[in-house]
């Protein structure tokens, strides 16, 4: 079994059959020995016999030719810091192995020469790599946020918003205020796309399946906050009646800043204007 980087998938050295990465498990590899290689050599072969194998390539230092070569700590944190800046500037994935790190070797080799070079050619900045990378540090992000929302002393407020984007899809952005160090902070919890309908139903969903995967529980909240769209604040069957019927504790209140542009609407012109 080959070792893979982000942006490759494991392959399997007898056969060269790309693998997903389940497969890496003892026991799928076993199964899919049995199952792929049939009456080959390697169908009665144990897992102990394999790791005997395993421990011969060590000792002949055949393993960084079969692949199984681990990546350097410094190498590996400049592909974070890069996805990190690419990111943050909104640009495309793919400028990585595009402009990046060509750019970067040609200053390299110009300034430092051929070794420096050579060095930081082993950094990946493939396109699937670097949203490998981007993934990794939203879900690092998510999980300091959720600890620190769960270590919250006061239960927590939410902010809705249902809004269209410039490609006119639909999504429920939510933000939270939570207390920390005995401050008072507000940050962005979450967005998801409402590819079906905008209902209440369809919002309310993504806020359950929210709370689900980051354990997070209905009883740490104690008010939202949206607009007074019918979506929302309906007494029916709007958002409001959803959680209520579920969650009565919870406040619900209508923005001030979205009262006030409605009133601003009816006022003279130029009372308006202040």
């Amino acid at each position: 079994m080959k070792e893979h980087n982000g942006s490759q998938r494991p392959q399997c050295m007898i056969c060269n059959a790309n693998l997903s990465n389940s497969c890496v498990a003892p026991a799928k590899l076993r199964k899919y020995f049995l199952k792929v290689l049939g009456d080959g050599k390697y169908k009665n072969t144990t897992l102990a016999e394999f790791r005997v194998k395993r421990a011969r390539f060590d000792e002949k230092g055949t393993l960084p030719v079969l692949g199984f070569i681990p990546i350097d700590k410094l190498v590996l944190t400049t592909s974070y810091k890069a996805a990190y800046l690419i990111a943050k500037q909104n640009k495309r994935q793919n400028i990585g192995e595009t402009l990046v790190k060509p750019a970067a070797l040609k200053m390299v080799n110009i300034m430092l020469g051929k070794a420096p070079e050579k060095k930081l050619s082993q950094i990946h900045l493939k396109n699937d790599t670097i949203s490998s990378r981007i993934d990794d540090m939203g879900c690092d992000i998510l999980a300091q946020d959720v600890a620190d929302l769960i270590s919250s002393p006061a239960k927590l407020t939410l902010q809705f918003d249902e809004n269209t984007d410039v490609f006119c899809l639909r999504q429920l952005v939510v933000y939270v205020c939570f207390v920390k160090d005995n401050l008072i902070k507000e940050d962005f919890l979450f967005h998801k796309p409402l590819t079906t309908t905008a209902k209440a139903a369809d919002m309310k969903k993504l806020v359950d399946d929210f709370f689900k995967e980051t354990n997070l529980l209905g009883d740490m909240v104690s008010a939202v906050c949206s607009d007074g769209a019918p979506t929302m604040l309906g007494r029916n069957s709007g958002f409001r009646a959803l959680v209520k019927a579920h969650a009565s504790h919870i406040l619900f209140t209508h923005c001030a800043l979205y009262r006030q542009a409605l009133t601003a609407k009816t006022l003279h012109p130029k009372v308006a204007e202040v």
